[in-house]
């Protein structure tokens, strides 16, 4: 059968996701080695989910702020830990001028900077510095910022929206009276990212804790929410972290209490990135492109108007009719006008994942019917309706199609998550090819046994069992 992604995601899944993005118009590779350019859709469907990201950030009490891009390099002497993890990837800024030399702009010798700034990986360093000026009495805490911003990590295997050098996210970034209270909220926050992909992305999750090998460094406790993608693979969509006292004590972020001493506070940090996105796309998608949820398509509805050049002007008409009664109802709608042929028009919108597709024709105006096409279910689904039927049920039809995209892949998830006894039978099952996550006994991870497997089968440990931590999910990851 004819699929408008080729490879398809059985033949070469890797291939399949990049074609997937350009096919659906998303992103692009830039100049900038290891960077992509997020083209206008792709950008408008980062902007709904980051709309609703912030929403609950916001409601956890929160408090959006801004920070400089640039971090002097002394700020990260001061944690040598957690620096460690980043080292290797950050960009460096040494010089504060352009000179022309031998006809050729080049970094001017005379501008070098006397201290160098590292374009941020992360914000911790230089948060931390301005939090330790602006805590000083237990009255200021809890101190809770949030930034949406852009990092750089010199990645050195980039793809779209995966791993790419240049990337955005959100960080949070508290601080906190106690280490229980500290705690407390890094799980909250985990909570709040694994509602999100749940109801916003229609992705259920593996939420829990990073073994010690995994943690973040300069971290007490890391917790992570972990998806399965379509083949089998794991992507880490979101983290939080109980930093305990290292970055208190690195930044001299301390209060005065009420008993008149000063004690060091304690911190965390939790973010996501338009690695989310990824995710989002290799989840739901299938050969003929995207699939998105009603959630965060930036179009909720697309109306294809079938004309002729006799019926053109009133056809259209009555299209944008329909178009405005639904924004009247903040549906998310367009009517795709443009002189593309109208099988052309319905695949284009097939591959960008809009969920419901109408077309009208003459028949359709006359009858007042509109013919509709559920994005998730395929052609199946398509069906003949009166467009006051349609009108009046068009909200629950998206949120079904929102519950429907949720279930589906929960119910794919349950074949994806195998039960291992020991590393023979693990290694047995990845060399045979098998995929998905594999649940086993934590304490059968910490030898050289394993480490060997790590090596030759490219697993890693994702996180420890929420409700069991004496068991691991083992997976190969993105």
């Amino acid at each position: 059968m004819k699929t408008a992604i080729t490879p398809t995601r059985d033949e070469n899944f890797s291939e399949w996701y990049q074609n997937l993005i350009t096919a659906a118009d998303l992103a692009e590779n830039s100049p900038v080695r290891g960077c992509m350019t997020i083209k206008p859709y792709g950008w408008a469907i980062w902007e709904l989910m980051r709309g609703e990201m912030d929403k609950r950030i916001k409601a956890n009490g929160v408090l959006n702020a801004n920070f400089p891009l640039l971090i002097p390099i002394n700020f990260f002497n001061k944690e040598a830990e957690h620096v460690a993890g980043f080292a290797k990837e950050c960009a460096v800024v040494t010089h504060h001028r352009l000179k022309m030399i031998d006809g050729v702009l080049q970094p001017d010798p005379d501008a070098k900077l006397t201290e160098p700034y590292i374009i941020r990986p992360t914000s911790e360093t230089i948060i931390g510095e301005a939090m330790s000026r602006w805590v000083q009495s237990h009255r200021d805490l809890p101190l809770k910022l949030n930034q949406w911003v852009n990092v750089m990590r010199w990645e050195m295997r980039p793809r779209l929206f995966l791993r790419t050098a240049e990337f955005n996210w959100q960080e949070g970034h508290n601080v906190f009276a106690t280490h229980e209270e500290a705690n407390e909220d890094a799980i909250k926050m985990l909570n709040m990212y694994e509602e999100y992909m749940k109801n916003v992305l229609a992705i259920p999750c593996i939420a829990g804790e990073k073994t010690p090998e995994e943690r973040f460094a300069g971290a007490d406790h890391t917790y992570t929410v972990e998806q399965i993608m379509q083949d089998g693979k794991a992507l880490q969509a979101g983290t939080s972290h109980d930093l305990g006292q290292h970055f208190a004590k690195s930044f001299d972020i301390k209060y005065l209490g009420p008993d008149g001493k000063l004690n060091y506070g304690w911190t965390t940090s939790w973010g996501t990135s338009t690695r989310m996105m990824g995710g989002l796309f290799m989840t739901h998608s299938d050969d003929d492109g995207l699939v998105l949820p009603p959630m965060i398509a930036p179009y909720q509805v697309v109306i294809i108007p079938i004309t002729r050049e006799e019926n053109e002007t009133e056809l259209n008409a009555y299209a944008q009719k329909l178009a405005d009664t639904l924004r009247n109802m903040d549906v998310r709608v367009l009517v795709d006008d443009s002189d593309m042929r109208a099988p052309d028009k319905m695949w284009k919108w097939i591959k960008r994942g809009v969920p419901l597709r109408i077309e009208i024709g003459d028949r359709e105006m006359a009858d007042d019917t509109l013919t509709v096409t559920r994005r998730d279910l395929g052609k199946s689904s398509k069906q003949t309706v009166k467009s006051a039927e349609f009108i009046s049920s068009v909200k629950n039809t998206l949120d079904t199609i929102q519950h429907d995209m949720y279930e589906s892949v929960l119910e794919r998830n349950k074949h994806m998550i195998t039960e291992v006894k020991n590393l023979s039978e693990l290694e047995s099952m990845l060399e045979s090819g098998k995929i998905g996550f594999f649940r086993i006994k934590y304490d059968l991870t910490t030898n050289a046994e394993f480490d060997g497997l790590i090596e030759k089968y490219k697993i890693s440990r994702r996180c420890l069992d929420r409700q069991d931590h004496s068991f691991v999910f083992i997976a190969k990851s993105y």
